[in-house]
């Protein structure tokens, strides 16, 4: 499916004519839209395509192709993007398993990949590359805000699960990095699954006194559905992305109440934010998602280096990149020497609003926080 922005927005178009920039740039994004994660794919598209869309740039082609979260199909799609449609610049991908089977033979092609979402360690570290940035954290981070809150709430022993790909392996990893009580259980569970009978029986007898989830998509509205049924009661926290805007509205009632490391909030108070989410609701008909603010912003950085280098000079237009000029809807955002964001993590809390399931800020968890893995990466 291709994308061409079309309308002629003046302010835009007077921009990019006094710019020295003048290469078309092909964006090829791979994500999944159809599934079980579906929805965290679509959220990303639609957050990428409004800023897009908005910009009314003739020089920027995207074409959008499904991945159906499966490594294998990824794999295909990207082949197909970089060998026949001749992509510059590769996007979307939501799993850190997908993203670990194309990122590394994209970039080994020349080609510029931005991460909307999945940012794992290996990426992060001593794989680093210069043609890959994750726009959206590095794959710890929002569980290391997690971590950080439970330490101070006095959640002294605490049951942690995620599924077992790279990105569960990074979340427990992150959310212990700052937990200072006692874990004392650590489950992984099959990716997609969707009964957790057995797990939560484990939590009942695990004499935990608070539980940490990273269950993205479908797997968290089961998890969060089924734990709330058991009546076991501990207090849930976990990431965003287990209590996201794209899945909270089939959790309901389950997940009021809950709290979630985050690094960005539809309340979040800034400018480029307020337009967002008001220009999301209008165009969509509902209020955006995590993974639509990661595609929103990664459009805009896109749009903001086209506006300083041509493609066809990576070296120029990756240094583009690296400036981060643009309005982020997080507001403080750089990239460290890794091409890994330095920004704020918050803890946010479930609520309801009229017949809307939202997150609202409750604090901040960290300033600055950038790539755990750092020091490793000797690009």
């Amino acid at each position: 499916m291709a994308f061409k922005a079309t309308l002629l927005a003046a302010g835009a178009a007077l921009a990019l004519a006094g710019s020295a920039a003048a290469d078309p740039v092909k964006v090829g994004m791979i994500t999944t839209l159809s599934g079980g994660g579906a929805s965290l794919g679509i959220d990303t598209r639609d957050g990428f395509m409004l800023a897009v869309e908005a910009a009314a740039n003739p020089d920027l082609t995207v074409v959008i192709e499904d991945d159906q979260q499966k490594p294998e199909i990824a794999v295909q799609l990207a082949d197909k993007l970089i060998q026949s449609d001749k992509v510059d610049v590769l996007t979307g991908i939501v799993w850190s398993n997908l993203a670990m089977a194309v990122v590394p033979a994209a970039t080994a092609q020349g080609k510029t990949y931005l991460s909307t979402n999945a940012a794992p360690s290996q990426l992060a570290g001593k794989g680093c590359n210069p043609g890959y940035f994750s726009v959206s954290y590095q794959n710890d981070n929002l569980h290391e805000a997690a971590g950080a809150y439970a330490a101070t709430a006095g959640i002294k022993r605490a049951f942690i699960m995620a599924p077992n790909y790279p990105a569960g392996k990074d979340s427990l990893s992150g959310f212990k990095r700052f937990y200072e009580g006692e874990v004392v259980s650590e489950v992984y569970t099959q990716l997609g699954q969707t009964d957790y009978a057995g797990e939560i029986a484990q939590i009942r007898a695990s004499g935990a006194d608070g539980v940490f989830i990273f269950l993205p998509g479908g797997m968290g509205i089961s998890f969060v559905k089924q734990y709330a049924d058991s009546g076991v009661g501990l207090p849930l926290i976990g990431p965003a992305f287990s209590f996201d805007q794209s899945i909270l509205q089939a959790m309901g009632d389950a997940a009021v109440g809950v709290l979630n490391g985050a690094n960005w909030s539809p309340d979040l108070d800034t400018a480029a934010n307020a337009t967002f989410v008001e220009s999301f609701r209008a165009a969509y008909g509902r209020l955006p998602s995590v993974y639509a603010a990661y595609g929103y912003d990664t459009a805009n950085l896109l749009l903001s280096a086209m506006a300083k280098a041509p493609v066809s000079d990576a070296e120029a237009f990756r240094a583009a990149l690296k400036e981060a000029d643009f309005a982020s809807v997080r507001g403080k955002f750089s990239f460290a020497p890794s091409n890994h964001p330095i920004q704020d993590l918050y803890v946010r809390e479930v609520v309801k609003e009229g017949d809307i399931y939202t997150n609202k800020i409750v604090g901040t968890a960290m300033t600055d926080r950038g790539n755990p893995y750092e020091d490793a990466c000797k690009m």
